[in-house]
């Protein structure tokens, strides 16, 4: 097609997409693209699922694509992993990721440990999928980031999106990949809309595993941080540039593997490090890039310690006031930053 002169074709512009329907598009595309791949867990079929992100795939691929489980985890995780082992690609959904404690056996005993213990000849490519972190009102057995729980256990990859196009490219990364995905999600995002590209759009789209991803470039600071919080910490950003702070605001992606090289290029521009997580202090993410940071290179450019940034070192409280007391906040961000630079 060849515009007349004077007039202009504008590409298709991007739209406007929520993490739900973006992780439903993933799998819908996934599923049709690859008859191995089948999606179970409770409430994944008749009910359209919990959160609704597979809402109408029941119906489009029926009961053998798309199963309902009893409330087992360890006994519908097994099924999956044992699926896996003779090259399905299944994807199981946690309703949420604090119910994978019932299952963590086969999540890294079974499936994280076969492939080196069969000296590579037995794959698992499977998806553990669900919310992951503190919702809203649900309390201390609810409320655990497990990133640096299974970020922890070799043999895993494990990713946590923040954006649509996240969540979309790494969901449809994570069933193509012949090793099992921890895929930590958050529940408070779902219906957040982000705006989604016309390449993110394509159904060849994947966002790769193990890369970071630059939100806000900076010259100050550098800000690491993964779901939830990367908007938490974009809000900070904007606030702090009013006071004429530049800050560098990188969003992780992938916990294991982690692309420490990104963070480390940017510390040497920036000279200071805050991380940021909600998960708790101890052993937990923003620990294990300032001790890759203090390991590597880029530990000669820092004039400042790094800070972290966390949920409080407590099971986390039901009363709003306290949760919200126990869950990093955008205040809390400008704090860290202001004390690293010693402003």
């Amino acid at each position: 097609l060849q515009p007349r002169r004077g007039i202009r074709l504008s590409a298709p512009a991007a739209i406007q997409v929520t993490v739900r329907d973006a992780l439903n598009q993933a799998l819908d595309e996934e599923l049709e693209r690859d008859e191995r791949v089948f999606l179970l867990g409770e409430e994944v079929a008749q009910y359209d699922g919990a959160y609704k992100i597979s809402r109408g795939l029941w119906k489009k691929y029926g009961d053998k694509r798309v199963i309902d489980t009893p409330i087992s985890e360890m006994g519908f995780t097994g099924i999956a992993v044992g699926a896996a082992m003779v090259w399905l690609r299944p994807v199981c959904e946690f309703m949420t990721f604090n119910f994978s404690m019932q299952a963590i056996d086969q999540v890294i005993n079974s499936a994280a440990k076969t492939c080196y213990m069969s000296a590579g000849s037995i794959g698992v490519p499977i998806v553990f999928r669900g919310p992951n972190g503190a919702s809203a009102g649900v309390a201390a057995q609810h409320s655990q980031c497990f990133a640096a729980w299974y970020g922890h256990c070799p043999g895993l990859k494990v990713v946590s999106p923040w954006s649509s196009e996240d969540a979309k490219g790494l969901l449809k990364a994570s069933i193509r990949d012949d090793n099992p995905v921890v895929m930590l999600e958050n529940e408070l995002l779902y219906g957040v809309p982000f705006e989604m590209s016309e390449q993110a759009q394509s159904k060849d789209f994947i966002v790769p595993i193990g890369k970071a991803k630059i939100e806000k470039e900076g010259t100050h600071v550098t800000l690491v941080s993964h779901s939830r919080p990367v908007g938490h910490c974009l809000e900070a950003a904007a606030v702090l540039a009013k006071e004429g702070i530049e800050c560098e605001v990188i969003n992780l992606r992938s916990i294991r593997p982690m692309d420490i090289e990104t963070v480390e290029a940017s510390v040497v521009k920036t000279n200071h490090l805050v991380t940021v997580e909600g998960g708790w202090p101890q052993f937990g993410v923003g620990a294990e890039i300032c001790a890759r940071i203090m390991e590597g290179p880029a530990f000669n450019y820092l004039d400042a310690p790094a800070v972290r940034v966390t949920g409080a070192d407590v099971p986390m409280p039901y009363a709003k006031i306290l949760e919200d007391n126990c869950i990093p906040q955008v205040k809390d961000i400008i704090f860290a930053v202001k004390k690293t630079l010693n402003i």
